[in-house]
């Protein structure tokens, strides 16, 4: 599956690297470019689009608030020099900050992501009302299971191994060390089952499991598998509280 890419970044060396990661990876097509946000609100109207890499300051219309205009938007991965935007982007959902200067294999785990996201998101479709107001009832679990409805399934997991939920839309991602499953559910309905002394909400598209924090930097939480998830500024007492019980 090929992903069809628009570069939007006010500096011309951005362009330079950003191409050169691109032809790098086969599952990537760059369609155009533009250098002002502008230009890609207009390139926008009359191109389909699946990944925007978007720096955030440039004149005119800065890339927060011209993803703010976006009634539907691509996927997005922010491409910054300045790490002070990365919780108000993540809050808007992009799908990854890359900081200035970033690596191609820093570059590659990002676009992985957004293909992956990309994938899900052509593959399962958007999910009726009646499937999300009336969920079919999951199996009876033992203590420290949960059943999760995944591909016309109910896939059996113990608590202890789920290492995250991430929200997709109408979806949830509940992601393994090594692997995740899609449910049709919202993150708030996990919340009110997820035993609350081990899972926290740490972000709206965002539950932790707190066995798997290794460390937390300013805003980043960093996992012992090296995943690093937004720390929400409304949900940092919320974290402390359950780390420090």
């Amino acid at each position: 599956m090929s992903m069809r890419c628009l570069i939007v970044d006010d500096e011309p060396l951005a362009h330079d690297v950003i191409l050169k990661y691109i032809s790098d990876v086969s599952f990537l097509a760059n369609i155009g470019q533009c250098y002002r946000a502008t230009e890609a609100l207009e390139f926008l109207s009359k191109n389909t689009v699946d990944l925007i890499f978007l720096d955030i300051r440039m004149p005119k219309l800065n890339g927060l608030d011209f993803l703010r205009t976006l009634q539907q938007r691509p996927l997005i991965i922010i491409t910054s020099a300045y790490e002070e935007h990365a919780l108000e982007s993540f809050d808007l959902d992009v799908c990854d900050y890359l900081l200035k200067p970033f690596r191609f294999e820093r570059f590659l785990k990002a676009v992985n992501r957004a293909l992956a996201e990309h994938t899900l998101k052509s593959s399962a479709g958007i999910a009726t009302a009646s499937t999300l107001s009336n969920p079919v009832p999951n199996p009876v679990t033992e203590p420290g299971q949960i059943y999760i409805k995944s591909d016309k399934k109910f896939v059996l997991l113990r608590l202890d191994e789920i290492c995250y939920l991430e929200s997709l839309g109408n979806y949830v991602k509940v992601w393994e060390e090594q692997r995740f499953l899609l449910t049709p559910r919202t993150l708030s309905s996990f919340e009110s089952q997820l035993p609350a002394e081990n899972f926290v909400r740490i972000h709206k598209s965002y539950i932790l499991n707190k066995k798997f924090v290794h460390y937390i930097e300013g805003n980043t939480i960093y996992l012992k598998n090296a995943t690093q998830l937004p720390l929400g500024k409304n949900y940092k007492h919320l974290l402390k509280q359950l780390l420090q019980g």
